[in-house]
Protein backbone atom coordinates (compact mmCIF):
# COMPACT_ATOMS: atom_id res chain seq x y z
CA UNK A 1 0.00 0.00 0.00
CA UNK A 2 1.32 3.09 -0.74
CA UNK A 3 2.47 5.76 1.68
CA UNK A 4 -0.03 8.40 0.35
CA UNK A 5 -3.48 5.92 0.80
CA UNK A 6 -2.22 5.08 4.56
CA UNK A 7 -2.02 8.99 5.38
CA UNK A 8 -5.08 10.11 3.13
CA UNK A 9 -7.04 7.41 5.37
CA UNK A 10 -5.65 8.67 8.40
CA UNK A 11 -6.67 12.49 7.61
CA UNK A 12 -10.24 11.15 6.24
CA UNK A 13 -10.76 9.62 9.69
CA UNK A 14 -9.28 12.60 11.78
CA UNK A 15 -11.43 15.15 9.83
CA UNK A 16 -14.35 12.91 10.01
CA UNK A 17 -13.78 12.92 14.22
CA UNK A 18 -13.10 16.76 14.10
CA UNK A 19 -16.18 17.46 11.90
CA UNK A 20 -18.53 14.88 14.45
CA UNK A 21 -16.37 16.90 17.30
CA UNK A 22 -17.16 20.64 15.27
CA UNK A 23 -21.37 19.31 15.15
CA UNK A 24 -21.63 18.18 18.87
CA UNK A 25 -20.34 21.47 20.54
CA UNK A 26 -21.90 23.79 17.63
CA UNK A 27 -17.90 24.85 16.97
CA UNK A 28 -18.51 26.04 13.32
CA UNK A 29 -14.72 26.51 12.82
CA UNK A 30 -14.13 22.93 13.72
CA UNK A 31 -16.74 21.47 11.97
CA UNK A 32 -15.24 23.33 8.69
CA UNK A 33 -11.72 22.15 9.44
CA UNK A 34 -12.98 18.12 10.11
CA UNK A 35 -14.65 18.82 6.45
CA UNK A 36 -11.56 20.24 4.77
CA UNK A 37 -9.33 17.61 6.19
CA UNK A 38 -11.38 14.73 4.92
CA UNK A 39 -11.69 15.97 1.55
CA UNK A 40 -7.79 16.22 1.91
CA UNK A 41 -7.40 12.92 2.57
CA UNK A 42 -9.82 11.87 0.30
CA UNK A 43 -7.70 12.94 -2.90
CA UNK A 44 -4.61 12.08 -0.80
CA UNK A 45 -5.83 8.23 -0.74
CA UNK A 46 -7.39 8.93 -4.44
CA UNK A 47 -3.46 9.58 -5.59
CA UNK A 48 -2.02 7.09 -3.11
CA UNK A 49 -4.36 4.34 -4.80
CA UNK A 50 -4.03 5.52 -8.58
CA UNK A 51 -0.03 4.68 -7.87
CA UNK A 52 -0.77 1.13 -6.44
CA UNK A 53 -2.63 0.68 -9.84
CA UNK A 54 0.48 2.22 -11.72
CA UNK A 55 2.63 0.04 -9.87
CA UNK A 56 0.58 -3.07 -10.60
CA UNK A 57 -0.22 -3.68 -6.45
Amino acid sequence: MDKDRSEGLLDKVTGSAKELAGKVTGDAKLQTEGKVQKTSGTVQNAVGGAKDALRGK
